[in-house]
């Protein structure tokens, strides 16, 4: 039997009535990727989103992302970005047992049958950029090495690898990338690294696995690939990624794009092909 793990990112949600810089109305985004997410014909085991869940990490914006998150029909486990507030985020949801554990990083382990989703937390408070210090590789490390044989997901915020946008490079995984890469090199089960944070659909190979990263359900990072791209973003189609995998463990992911498109119209007739 498939299975399916939804990866929301980037939502960046406000207060009731504000908008992102003046011009997102990312709540009603968020609302239309849940509406997608439970429009799937395979209903998703799990959602994880991939940080950024709010704008400024305040207890309005978590109380209005969680207002928004209910509609999902499966499971979510959530994780922080650099526009995160870890206390508010416990706080904020504060039945997620996960996150309430006794060291202040946001980093846990969850079994989704058949797979394993772990989070790692690269946030720096107060900070864009991104770090995973020893601690916390050590901290990851062990948690691959908990079940080595079972096929497993590796989630974080912060991208640790190259993007070719240089504004969004500069506030990147900017310590530790060497070390997690070295890491996942010895934990051969390990099928993706998946990230949020450069709202843009983005896969490479990396360290013996696949990295990528999930657009956002609101606004996307404009591409350009100059070393001198200026910071800006484009109302693209929003969209996330499904990752399923079968009782063999490998996984294939499906880009997903959020919007209102015709279709699905068939592509034969009578048993042919429509000319």
């Amino acid at each position: 039997m498939n299975r399916y793990l939804v990866q929301l990112s980037d939502p960046h949600i406000k207060a009731p009535g504000l908008l992102a810089y003046g011009r997102v109305d990312t709540a009603a985004y968020l609302a239309r990727a849940v509406a997608a997410v439970n429009a799937l014909p395979q209903p998703a085991d799990a959602v994880v989103v991939t940080g950024d869940l709010t704008d400024f990490g305040r207890a309005d914006e978590y109380a209005h992302l969680r207002m928004l998150l209910d509609g999902l029909r499966c499971p979510v486990y959530l994780m922080p970005g650099n526009h995160d507030d870890r206390a508010g985020l416990r706080a904020g949801f504060a039945d997620h047992a996960y996150l309430q554990g006794a060291c202040d990083l946001v980093q846990y382990a969850v079994d989704l049958g058949g797979l394993r989703l772990i989070a790692a937390d690269t946030v720096v408070p107060g900070a864009s950029h991104g770090s995973l210090l020893p601690d916390r590789i050590a901290d990851l490390d062990r948690m691959l090495g908990e079940k080595p044989n079972l096929p497993s997901i590796v989630a974080m915020h912060h991208p640790p690898f190259r993007t070719l946008i240089g504004h969004m490079d500069e506030i990147g995984l900017c310590t530790g990338a060497e070390d997690l890469a070295a890491v996942i090199g010895r934990h051969p089960r390990v099928e993706r690294v998946i990230c949020g944070h450069l709202h843009r659909s983005i896969q490479v190979r990396w360290a013996g696995t696949i990295a990528m990263c999930a657009p956002s359900t609101a606004h996307q990072v404009a591409l350009d690939l100059s070393i001198n791209a200026p910071s800006a973003f484009v109302l693209e189609p929003p969209g996330f990624l499904v990752h399923a995998w079968d009782e063999s463990g490998a996984v294939v992911t499906h880009l997903k794009p959020v919007g209102d498109f015709a279709g699905p119209f068939p592509f034969h007739q009578d048993g042919a092909l429509i000319d």
